[in-house]
């Protein structure tokens, strides 16, 4: 079985406009009732950065969680916001966007590799206080176009010394969609086998029809989470260059029905939120 992590927060917040809040309350209340693992919601980030995102309390405050198995998400990209954050009930992890990348950490965050650290241990105490999970991706895991340090051993350093911290859950981002999958294959089956007790995933974009290939590397070097944004919005708008799509979460879908993987998704759920969807983006 693999666990999917659907991120609408990651698809609209980068879109030229601010859907409504009650409109996206809605299609997230409509993506809770599909069964994925995760629903990320939302985040606490500068309203100036990404507006699209600046109603997050709203939403959380508007989520139907009656009968909900799925976790609810936010990502955060400092302490201020993961102060907020734990504030809410409804909130079972907070994401933190990592990276080893001197220059992205910079782009991304607005600060440095020491700094981000400290972030993350901030953080780490903050949830572990109010029965919250830190998750802490690491973006650029697959190398580094900004021409930063990079090597396999080097993420297997970080991986050791977060996992000593006590983070459980560390997704790997390629977050550009430049890398190819080999290469993607390469970095998850020294990773894996090397730290047993790490729940690593995958965040990729791709250009149209080359998701699934980073998705057969990943899974083929056991990784069995998934992060996906249905139609596949987005895309980092942080990077200083062009947004490439997030996962499809149908392609998805259809990888693990080719390859009969068990993937508890309601279908007829889906169905629904996918009118949602389209009604967000027409507007």
């Amino acid at each position: 079985m693999i666990k999917i992590i659907e991120t609408p927060r990651d698809g609209m917040q980068g879109l030229p406009y601010v859907v409504p809040v009650q409109d996206k309350t809605a299609y997230i209340n409509a993506l809770l009732r599909c069964g994925f693992h995760t629903v990320e919601a939302g985040s606490f980030v500068s309203p100036r950065a990404i507006p699209q995102m600046a109603d997050t309390g709203s939403v959380l405050e508007g989520l139907d969680l009656s009968g909900n198995k799925s976790k609810i998400a936010v990502l955060v990209a400092s302490k201020k916001g993961g102060d907020r954050a734990v504030e809410y009930p409804q909130v079972d992890q907070l994401f933190y966007p990592f990276s080893l990348s001197p220059t992205f950490l910079k782009k991304n965050l607005n600060t440095t590799l020491e700094e981000g650290e400290k972030t993350i241990d901030y953080l780490l105490n903050r949830c572990n206080a109010s029965g919250k999970e830190l998750v802490v991706f690491l973006s650029l895991a697959f190398g580094d176009p900004y021409g930063d340090f990079w090597s396999i051993d080097f993420v297997a350093e970080w991986v050791e010394k977060l996992y000593r911290k006590g983070i459980a859950t560390i997704p790997l981002a390629e977050t550009i969609g430049d890398i190819e999958a080999g290469k993607i294959y390469e970095v998850c089956s020294q990773l894996v086998p090397e730290f047993p007790q790490v729940e690593f995933g995958l965040h990729t974009h791709a250009l149209p029809g080359k998701g699934i290939e980073k998705v057969d590397a990943a899974y083929r070097a056991g990784i069995r989470r998934f992060d996906t944004v249905l139609g596949g919005l987005g895309g980092c708008p942080m990077t200083g260059k062009e947004m490439i799509a997030n996962l499809d979460l149908e392609d998805m879908l259809s990888y693990c029905d080719d390859k009969k993987i068990d993937c508890p998704v309601n279908r007829e759920a889906l169905s629904e939120a996918k009118r949602k969807l389209a009604r967000i983006v027409m507007k």
